[in-house]
């Protein structure tokens, strides 16, 4: 998008307007729509691929979103854009003063929003022990702190959360995993703190450490995550429940099995198939991945299958965009469970870059889209496919597969609930997950899951320093303690379009 739409959808993205949901709850009597955007990446296969450690030659810039969240933090209040990760743990965002921030003077941050702990007299000092990676050294580094949080209508004290003196990214995250993937955890070895999920447990904000995410369909510009209830008009038919599989003896991931994929015709004509090649696997749900990632030889079937030409050189899979108006599906089967993924979904289309910061900071060409790379010989459109190999690596489901499903995560008895999305619903229903075992409403466990052998983390954003250098001096650490350098890479300046979405708390 071009800078003037960068202001334009700027002086929105802060609304904190509070909206009732038709709700059915014994003792719960409203619940508060927090706004959040959908952001389009230019270049989600060079996004996944730098978080999954693999390398990219060229890349293909297109449209793809991320999902973000309106909260505020500190007294008065900053108020801040926060990406949206049930991959990771900790909430954090950039001090004004963050190398990112500061870049050349083009003002990355200023739709993001940042923190400042002199501006704010709730501020506590916590640790100068934040550093946190995303598996190709890009993150953050800095202090732990705690501060009041508002979110909607709802106000939270004592929230910690990591302040990125160090940073690279202008966009801040809200992990909301297991508080067993906190950085504190993983690389401090200490005891883990009350992330925003559970903290709104321990607050009594809601019952149960649970949400539920709706993404619709790649058209919509809306959505919803819930903390503490399911919106049972968002699916079709009826919660079907899977346990969530430890890694290394742990709850920390969102992992369970694949146990079946097939391709429908649909009266289409594509042949309907059904494949068995890698499968049962393993599978991250993973909100922070854009596309999907599964076994290297079930995805060659998929592309025989849907003819998708591949290009190991740049990493990318190329289809033919007319595939988006065939009448078939992909369906991935989880036991009993079966989702099924339109066309519609899997292919996207390209798109240009045309932002300045982008150009400023990532030395690209402002062009767009490579001719060679916008259509095939015969002149037929070509578009991106939202499945890659995942070249021996855990499989993940990101967005391209996300948006198909309607899903709850119960963190509280580990397992996973899933249905069919009901794309584009007008109405909401929204009902409060309880305390104990079948908390979930409208949820059955499936009998006799199919539990596939995990033999590696599903590649957990959290890490120790992978490069260290001079430390940034700020009046802002209170610590005055050296902090890990993260190195700058080239996709930090990627372009922002902004779409309303809606993310919703359910309250007692």
């Amino acid at each position: 998008m071009k800078n003037s739409v960068f202001l334009a959808l700027a002086s929105a993205l802060f609304g904190f307007n509070g909206a009732a949901l038709n709700f059915d709850s014994g003792s719960y009597s409203s619940a508060v729509r927090l706004p959040i955007q959908r952001r389009h990446v230019q270049d989600p296969v060079r996004r996944d691929a730098l978080r999954r450690r693999a390398p990219v030659s060229q890349t293909l810039d297109n449209e793809q979103t991320l999902y973000f969240a309106n909260i505020s933090l500190g007294t008065p209040a900053q108020n801040l854009r926060l990406h949206i990760d049930t991959g990771s743990s900790d909430l954090w965002c950039n001090s004004p003063s963050s190398v990112i921030c500061q870049y050349r003077g083009l003002g990355l941050c200023s739709v993001a929003g940042t923190y400042s702990a002199n501006d704010s007299s709730s501020y506590e000092y916590v640790s100068s022990n934040f550093n946190i990676s995303y598996e190709d050294g890009s993150g953050a580094s800095g202090d732990y702190a705690t501060d009041t949080v508002r979110i909607g209508n709802e106000e939270l004290t004592g929230l910690q959360f990591g302040i990125g003196y160090v940073s690279t990214s202008q966009e801040g995250v809200l992990g909301i995993g297991y508080t067993s993937n906190e950085v504190q955890v993983n690389y401090n070895n200490g005891r883990p703190y009350s992330n925003l999920p559970q903290l709104m447990v321990d607050r009594g904000t809601i019952q149960s450490n649970s949400y539920s995410l709706w993404l619709d369909d790649l058209e919509s510009s809306t959505g919803s995550i819930l903390f503490g209830g399911v919106d049972t008009d968002k699916f079709h038919g009826n919660l079907q429940t899977l346990p969530i599989q430890q890694v290394f003896n742990q709850f920390s991931e969102f992992i369970i099995t694949l146990s079946g994929l097939s391709v429908s015709g649909g009266g289409s004509s594509i042949r309907a198939q059904t494949f068995s090649d890698s499968l049962p696997t393993p599978v991250l749900l993973d909100s922070g991945s854009s596309l999907t990632y599964l076994p290297n030889v079930l995805v060659d079937d998929i592309y025989s299958a849907l003819s998708v030409q591949y290009s190991s050189k740049d990493q990318l899979a190329i289809v033919d965009c007319t595939l988006q108006d065939q009448n078939a599906t992909l369906d991935f089967a989880f036991t009993s469970i079966n989702i099924s993924v339109p066309m519609s979904e899997m292919v996207i289309q390209p798109q240009t870059i045309s932002d300045a910061s982008e150009l400023a900071v990532t030395g690209r060409n402002a062009t767009g889209v490579r001719k060679s790379r916008s259509s095939f010989g015969t002149g037929e459109s070509a578009c991106l496919f939202g499945i890659l190999p995942n070249s021996g690596e855990t499989s993940v489901l990101g967005d391209t597969w996300l948006r198909s499903a309607y899903v709850v995560y119960d963190l509280e008895n580990n397992e996973i609930s899933l249905a069919q999305t009901n794309f584009n619903a007008t109405t909401s229903h929204v009902v409060a997950i309880g305390t104990g075992d079948n908390s979930v409403p409208d949820a059955s466990a499936v009998p006799s899951p199919i539990q596939a052998t995990v033999t590696q983390a599903g590649g957990a954003r959290i890490s120790g320093p992978t490069s260290t250098g001079s430390s940034e001096s700020t009046s802002e650490s209170s610590s005055g303690a050296d902090m890990s350098v993260m190195p700058l890479p080239t996709h930090v300046g990627a372009a922002v379009g902004l779409a309303a979405v809606a993310v919703a708390f359910l309250f007692a």
